[in-house]
């Protein structure tokens, strides 16, 4: 599974489910101003950098082929151009948050340009290096296997492909342990990783110039697939 089942607190839900989670995650990134204080009080991050990281998509040519996993409900579509040209492949393992980036989709008029898949990152069903751009924003600490997870990432990326995304590390600080606790209790995160395992683990797959930029509890990471 992409995301780990584990035990659930009651009204959270699982990755599986519709969690009230991810609404919640959902409603701060679309709601700028709130959103924003939310993210420097709980988590110490610039909500911005989330917004400019999304605009690699933005920046892809007609024709690209964009693997956005997982797409959650649809975050990372606000980098997306209407009219744009590209093949947006909307990946989760959860019908629900695949229902959710198609409502999304719908409502900014990017519909025509998104494909959902059910997918598991652990083996994506997709060909070797079949697309220009791979983005996994808040994706990395909920897979059971992130290690796995970058090694399908980067198997699916073409040569002189970018890789990007975010994560909630492990070696973001002891103020933040409590947070990743709770969210592994919770069944919403996995083991994570650090800043050390995430780049070692790119570097093995050939995924070179990997820049990680933390941002409090969170880093953003980009990086190139070796021609």
């Amino acid at each position: 599974m992409i995301r780990a089942a584990f035990s659930r607190v009651p009204g959270l839900g699982g990755w599986s489910d519709d969690p009230l989670w991810a609404s919640f995650y959902d409603w701060t990134v679309e709601h700028p101003r709130a959103g924003g204080a939310i993210w420097r009080l709980g988590i110490n991050s610039d909500l911005g950098r989330l917004y400019r990281a999304a605009d690699e998509i933005g920046r892809q040519p007609a024709g690209n082929r964009v693997l956005d996993i997982p797409c959650g409900g649809g975050v990372a579509l606000r980098g997306l151009r209407p009219g744009q040209g590209v093949e947006y492949v909307a990946a989760d393992i959860a019908q629900t948050m695949l229902d959710r980036t198609m409502r999304v989709a719908e409502e900014r008029g990017l519909a025509d340009q998104v494909v959902p898949r059910v997918a598991d990152v652990g083996a994506l069903p997709f060909d070797d290096a079949s697309f220009d751009l791979v983005v996994s924003f808040t994706g990395l600490h909920c897979f059971p296997d992130p290690g796995r997870a970058v090694v399908e990432m980067a198997r699916v990326l073409k040569p002189g492909g970018v890789l990007t995304g975010s994560a909630l590390l492990n070696d973001t600080g002891l103020r933040f342990e409590p947070l990743r606790q709770v969210g592994r209790v919770a069944g919403l995160l996995g083991p994570g990783c650090t800043g050390r395992d995430l780049e070692a683990w790119c570097a093995a797959e050939g995924i070179a110039d990997l820049v990680l930029d933390r941002s409090g509890a969170i880093a953003y990471f980009r990086g190139v697939k070796r021609t």
